[in-house]
């Protein structure tokens, strides 16, 4: 291979090759000596300034969205990393630890501050967010009973109040009746058109029968509810299914159990009819009768 010949340039190329030098060389010339006007750029500072502004705004939600939040919480749950992420020492969180380990409770602010002696600042930050439960901050005040309820002294039927015209302020006036179970009691009564005996008490739900006894001191049925009772011995099957409790099947077993021993002797017997609901008979024979 001849190397050489990659060396030789006709004359032609040489002429070619020199005015491409003479040209780098003028144009690194005029790039050196020769000044070029530069152009006005005109800089409105009112726009910049809005920009700039609305940077700055950009900048500052960021920050505030990078900031830990704060939720409503309750202080006597803080652990060591919420005590530290809420800017707490470790000696304050230590002084709240030690006091809920007492089995003590943080009802307010105030105290909060005096357990921990945490520093105003902080205080100030955090105390906003405090969430304790409604006892503490809303405590009802404790009802008054009247004196009548707390004597060992019996009322007369005659000091007894109606049970079907009492009130549910009434009836929270018995020792154990707040206002949930008066107002379930005085729901009941409107439901069945008021009461036919005070064994149906016992089908107002959740009241125990404690609290039964105590109410039967202090109120009475002056006006019960009139029923037409069934006799249980010629009844139909159609009859005995407008009983409370008493269905089809049931109204079937009582007819067939009558027949098989020629008619039912006592009430008490129909708990030995097949499936009849023994803990509602008290309930049935109010509306039943033998003859």
């Amino acid at each position: 291979m001849n190397i050489k010949s990659h060396f030789k340039f006709s004359k032609q190329q040489r002429n070619g090759i020199f005015l491409l030098l003479v040209l780098i060389i003028v144009l690194q010339c005029v790039y050196a000596f020769v000044e070029f006007p530069l152009k006005d750029v005109t800089i409105n500072s009112k726009e910049l300034e809005e920009f700039q502004a609305e940077i700055d705004s950009l900048k500052f939600v960021e920050i505030e969205n990078r900031k830990p939040k704060i939720y409503p919480f309750n202080p006597n749950f803080i652990t060591d990393y919420k005590g530290y992420a809420l800017g707490m020492s470790n000696e304050e969180i230590d002084r709240l630890l030690n006091f809920r380990a007492k089995n003590q409770w943080i009802n307010s602010a105030k105290q909060f501050q005096q357990v921990t002696e945490v520093s105003d600042s902080v205080f100030n930050r955090i105390s906003p967010y405090f969430k304790f439960p409604d006892w503490v901050t809303n405590p009802k005040p404790k009802k008054q009973y009247a004196k009548s309820f707390n004597t060992n002294k019996p009322k007369t039927e005659a000091q007894k109040i109606d049970l079907n015209k009492a009130t549910a302020a009434q009836l929270q006036s018995v020792y154990g009746i707040g206002e949930y179970y008066a107002n379930s009691i005085v729901k009941y009564r409107t439901k069945q058109n008021g009461f036919v005996s005070m064994v149906e008490l016992g089908e107002v739900y959740g009241l125990k029968p404690e609290t039964i006894e105590k109410i039967k001191k202090s109120f009475t049925l002056k006006t019960p509810r009139e029923i037409n009772k069934i006799n249980i011995n010629t009844a139909t099957k159609a009859q005995l299914v407008t009983v409370r409790y008493i269905d089809y099947e049931i109204a079937h077993n009582i007819i067939e159990y009558r027949t098989l021993h020629e008619g039912i002797k006592s009430l008490d017997d129909l708990i030995k009819v097949k499936d009849f609901p023994v803990k509602k008979i008290e309930i049935i024979k109010l509306y039943l009768q033998l003859n």
